[in-house]
């Protein structure tokens, strides 16, 4: 497995940022956000991008990201979470970075995400509901993954570790 780059993929609210930090850590290596990245060139949120610009400029602007920090070394990405829906941001990806899916149920994303108000995909009458419908289009996508690694229930430590003996086991 390439334990120089690794990319984490998945859901909203499934802790990419958490382990992306974590693995930063204990690998000692920079973390890069994609969605960070793009709130940072834009100069406004995620919400407001959406809200003002649409979700099919957001997509090009992640696009644009994924294309350029795709080139990057001893990195971790922790990318938004439509980033495996575009098949040129996987193959990018997959290149170069191992590319782990961090996989949740729809009840424990909800469980998650309830408190927050930031998630533009998820502010309709039921978030559940959309969280599922949501998930169930992107699974085939996430499945890309180099590998599959179920979250329900675990903590940031626990994921973290699970990686890193994946990845350091003998090919």
């Amino acid at each position: 497995m390439k334990i120089s780059n690794i990319a984490l993929i998945g859901f909203m609210g499934v802790g990419k940022s958490m382990v992306g930090s974590r693995l930063a850590q204990l690998l000692k290596k920079r973390v890069i956000s994609t969605d960070n990245l793009i709130e940072k060139r834009e100069r406004r949120s995620i919400a407001e991008i959406f809200r003002d610009s649409g979700e099919p400029y957001f997509r090009k602007l992640e696009k644009a990201v994924v294309q350029e920090i795709s080139q990057e070394e001893d990195v971790i990405i922790d990318c938004g979470g439509g980033v495996p829906l575009d098949a040129g941001n996987m193959e990018r990806l997959k290149r170069n970075f191992t590319v782990v899916y961090l996989r949740a149920s729809a009840e424990f994303i909800f469980e998650n995400l309830k408190r927050t108000k930031k998630r533009p995909l998820l502010d309709v009458p039921d978030p559940q509901a959309k969280i599922k419908e949501l998930l169930e289009k992107r699974e085939p996508f996430y499945r890309e993954a180099d590998i599959v690694l179920d979250t329900n229930n675990k903590s940031i430590e626990q994921i973290s570790e699970d990686i890193l003996k994946i990845l350091n086991r003998p090919e």
